[in-house]
């Protein structure tokens, strides 16, 4: 995949990727909907989160939707993720477990999310 992140200076960056890295429209839409921004932003916020005084109940309620959705999506790719690991490269549950958790123990996670992928792919 050619997407790339780009620190342009300071706290700029520019989001490049080719037309075939989002055939399915993703990348495009997390940006054009604001999914992304919002993302970021409650990345960097405080542990109260939306703290700041000009956010009304509106902002924040949408920012928490964007925020939830793009977590969901990106929960579902990773899950198609792990039926790769497991399918095309042969991973044991333990190795996938220790990769994604830093505890090989955590396999009936590993598991689940498999589970969830082969959903999600239709299989």
């Amino acid at each position: 995949m050619s997407v790339t992140v780009t620190k342009t200076g300071g706290r700029t960056v520019t989001i490049t990727w080719e037309p075939g890295d989002d055939p399915r429209g993703y990348l495009a839409a997390a940006v054009e909907g604001d999914q992304l921004a919002y993302a970021l932003e409650s990345l960097g916020e405080s542990g109260a989160g939306h703290a700041g005084p000009a956010v009304s109940e509106g902002q924040a309620l949408l920012a928490t939707r964007h925020t939830s959705d793009l977590a969901r999506l990106l929960e579902r790719r990773a899950a198609v993720q792990v039926v790769m690991l497991k399918d095309r490269y042969g991973l044991s549950w333990r190795r996938i477990a220790s990769a994604l958790f830093d505890d090989p123990e955590k396999q009936s996670s590993v598991r689940r999310m498999y589970d969830s992928g082969r959903r999600h792919l239709g299989v």
